[in-house]
């Protein structure tokens, strides 16, 4: 085992979830800031998470492991196949009224998409 996978072992009580497994790797093989870059989160939250120690929206944070990790992908009714840490990129974007892709993905995300993770965002 790599050493962040052994240091992710201890704190998910054995074998990790294989996304965690995943995110040790990536970390690894890179650094915990630039995997941080890639999913979208902070570095705080890449090592709270591998720390099993994260109080936020845990799935969120898997569905940007899954896709930008693992090449997970979604069905996005503006685009049909997305990669599913793309998909929360969209979610978390603002409102912008002169833009009509942006504005199909605000709708579309807010308007019953069962891949639309909330997060405190209306």
């Amino acid at each position: 085992m790599t050493k962040t996978l052994d240091r992710a072992s201890l704190a998910w009580g054995g074998a990790p979830p294989d996304w965690i497994a995943a995110l040790a790797g990536a970390c690894d093989a890179s650094t915990q800031a630039s995997v941080a870059k890639r999913l979208g989160y902070s570095g705080a939250v890449v090592s709270l998470m591998l720390n099993n120690r994260y109080g936020g929206d845990l799935g969120a944070v898997e569905q940007a492991v899954r896709g930008a990790l693992m090449a997970a992908t979604v069905d996005c009714p503006v685009v049909g196949e997305l990669a599913s840490h793309t998909c929360l990129g969209h979610q978390k974007a603002q409102w912008a009224p002169h833009n009509p892709q942006r504005i199909s993905f605000f709708r579309a995300c807010r308007g019953g998409c069962p891949n639309f993770r909330n997060g405190g965002q209306s």
